[in-house]
């Protein structure tokens, strides 16, 4: 549990998005109440209070990172 939290601090903080596994971001989804459908290499994740899907990419073994911009107020 520990590590799970840890991990979801670490993409909180936005600082290492590089360094973040995809067989450790999916079960962090999942744990957050994201449901995973897999459809060949794409691994989609939806939320019932979630507007976009989630739909996370591997890079080696681990996750792309994105950079999100932010919307103007």
């Amino acid at each position: 549990m520990a590590k799970l939290k840890k991990l979801i601090e670490q993409i909180l903080l936005g600082r290492s998005d590089a360094n973040i596994g995809f067989d450790e971001l999916c079960p962090v989804l999942a744990s957050l109440g994201f449901s995973q459908r897999i459809r060949g290499g794409h691994h989609i994740f939806s939320h019932p209070d979630v507007l976009e899907l989630v739909n996370p990419q591997r890079d080696g073994s681990k996750a792309k990172p994105y950079r999100f911009a932010k919307s103007a107020p």
